[in-house]
């Protein structure tokens, strides 16, 4: 027996065998292609066609004015301080609360449109701006 003289066949092998690995990659996606289809299969409903825009209701405006001597005007009438608290009591019924803008005149006491402002509160509305003019 000649030592070294043959190729020795039990030499270790560094590389990994990818033949099993390609193999069991083959047969999962046999598999896959199989059961894609029959996973497909469903229950075909007509469903109704709607729009999915939401509906928006737009408040109205309600305008109250206080002129230089304390009178209140509601939406350009005329009104009493008790017939203003009955009407801001109504409009805080209402579902959606109009928005009220307190037009009050610069030679106004603050006091009344301090008094619009605490009716308005006490009366529920939630929304109230205040109307002003820019500089010239």
């Amino acid at each position: 027996m000649a030592f070294g003289t043959q190729d020795e066949p039990d030499e270790v092998m560094n590389e990994i065998n990818m033949t099993p690995f390609v193999d069991v990659m083959l047969v999962l996606l046999i598999i896959f292609i199989i059961t894609v289809p029959v996973m497909k299969h469903a229950v075909n409903v007509d469903l109704p066609r709607v729009s999915n825009q939401r509906e928006v209701v737009k408040p109205e405006t309600v305008r109250l004015s206080v002129q230089a001597d304390g009178k209140y005007y509601w939406n350009e009438s005329a009104v009493s301080d008790e017939a203003l608290t009955a009407m801001l009591l109504a409009e805080g019924r209402k579902d959606p609360q109009p928005d009220l803008h307190i037009r009050g005149d610069k030679a106004v006491r603050y006091e009344r449109v301090a008094q619009a402002m605490a009716a308005a509160q006490q009366a529920g509305i939630r929304k109230i701006g205040f109307i002003t003019e820019p500089k010239p």
